[in-house]
């Protein structure tokens, strides 16, 4: 297999129900109330945990846990469509159609949250997400709507293409090497700037086929590390987090939009504080939000070929933890990768954490 081809792989309460009152929302699907995010900066957010996942029949879970707090009140487009106090498990029906559905969970006391699912469904992507939604260890949240992660741009759509720009992606930076984004070039939002940051570019950790599963997991750990130390990669990631803290609808990704784009973000939740078994959890979604095609991918080959090729399409904790063992190596602690590797100083990082954290 030619570097391209295999870079493109390897680079690659008890429930309620609750059914809600029709409203309009923003294009974006953001309520045209105030957003929470500006009311509430300087408030202690209450919530220790929060997701919002969509159905499959339009519905959404709401799940939160907020302790010592007595009530709480959920709002979507618009309307009070749940309430629920210190932890609650509802599920919401019959919101109108949106973009992105939006959900303000507005404790009794202590700053709110604005949640949406963290995936963004695409006709031409499927591991399109939000970075955003996740609790740092001294309780600030990392904002949603801010920063985003992908896999390859190639096929979006036309209509991908007006949700991504209803929903304000106005910076992609393309992680992918020059063979990569000459045969498949990016499709962008209009009005949104293009920036290459090519993270392998110089690397021979990618040159053959790997010939055993041993191989192949050992060319995963390898790329791993050179996305710490490589210099290519170190300079494309200060361009990528210089670019995140300057403002929101940023887009960051590579071919699978797991292991260079996962670095991406594992690197920026640790540099903002969230906890490392947190970032583990969002690097190894992508084997939930990958699944179908790998499985497809792995079903076209004979079972000898796909077991060898089977870790060059996984993420795996074996993976990540080979990058922060090799900050550990080359850096000494994590502070020091992002000030001397990255070039991300004390001033830069506060930056960083306040474009993107809340509470």
């Amino acid at each position: 297999m030619k570097i391209a081809s295999l870079a493109g792989v390897v680079l690659a309460l008890t429930a309620v129900s609750v059914t809600a009152p029709a409203a309009s929302a923003t294009p974006g699907g953001h309520t045209p109330a105030t957003h929470p995010f500006a009311r509430t900066a300087s408030q202690r957010i209450p919530f220790t945990s929060a997701t919002v996942t969509a159905g499959d029949d339009g519905s959404y879970r709401v799940v939160w846990r907020a302790p010592g707090v007595r009530q709480v009140v959920v709002r979507a487009a618009g309307r009070v469509v749940a309430r629920g106090g210190a932890t609650g498990d509802v599920t919401v029906r019959g919101l109108p159609a949106a973009d992105r559905q939006w959900f303000d969970l507005v404790p009794r006391h202590g700053g709110s949250l604005h949640l949406a699912d963290r995936l963004i469904k695409l006709d031409g992507a499927v591991n399109f997400r939000d970075a955003g939604g996740y609790r740092t260890g001294d309780g600030h949240w990392v904002k949603m709507g801010e920063i985003y992660r992908s896999d390859a741009l190639n096929k979006l759509s036309d209509a991908d293409l007006a949700k991504l720009k209803r929903l304000g992606i106005h910076a992609v930076y393309d992680l992918r090497m020059e063979s990569e984004r000459s045969s498949a070039p990016d499709r962008v939002p209009s009005g949104a700037s293009y920036t290459v940051a090519d993270v392998l570019a110089g690397s021979s950790t990618l040159t053959a086929m790997p010939a055993t599963e041993a191989e192949a997991v050992k060319m995963m750990v390898d790329g791993e590390k050179f996305m710490v130390g490589g210099d290519t990669a170190r300079a494309a990631y200060t361009t990528v987090y210089a670019g995140a803290a300057d403002g929101d609808g940023v887009l960051y990704h590579c071919t699978a939009g797991k292991d260079r784009t996962g670095w991406s973000s594992a690197a920026l939740l640790t540099a903002v504080g969230v906890p490392r078994a947190t970032v583990m959890n969002d690097y190894l979604a992508s084997n939930t939000y990958r699944a179908a095609v790998n499985a497809a991918t792995l079903a076209a080959m004979p079972p000898a070929q796909a077991a060898v090729y089977k870790p060059l399409l996984d993420v795996r904790a074996e993976y990540l933890d080979s990058g922060f063992d090799e900050v550990r190596a080359e850096y000494g602690d994590f502070r020091s990768y992002l000030k001397d590797g990255l070039h991300v100083d004390a001033k830069e990082l506060r930056d960083l954490k306040r474009e993107l954290l809340v509470g």
